[in-house]
């Protein structure tokens, strides 16, 4: 691999995270509850615990929070029997 194309790799990396941080320190302050109603009033131990996934996912939580929508619903074999039943 050409060293070009390995910086080039670091830097887009670098550049991800460094966005992925700047998104996550703003769903920390201002969108965490609006994400998950649970979160709201969260302590500072969950915050750092989720922080790195916020880093990592910012994508699909900046597109979230910006749309508005809350999280997603669970789907598994028993909900939807349930959900079946009550029809």
């Amino acid at each position: 691999m050409p060293e070009s194309v390995a910086v080039f790799i670091v830097n887009a990396l670098g550049l991800y995270l460094g966005v992925g941080l700047l998104v996550a320190v703003v769903l920390q302050v201002r969108g965490l509850g609006r994400l998950d109603p649970a979160a709201e009033g969260a302590g500072i131990g969950f915050r750092l615990l989720v922080l790195p996934g916020l880093i990592a996912l910012w994508p699909i939580l900046a597109t979230r929070a910006v749309r508005g929508e809350g999280p997603p619903a669970e789907r598994n074999a028993h909900r939807d029997a349930a959900g079946a039943a009550s029809e």
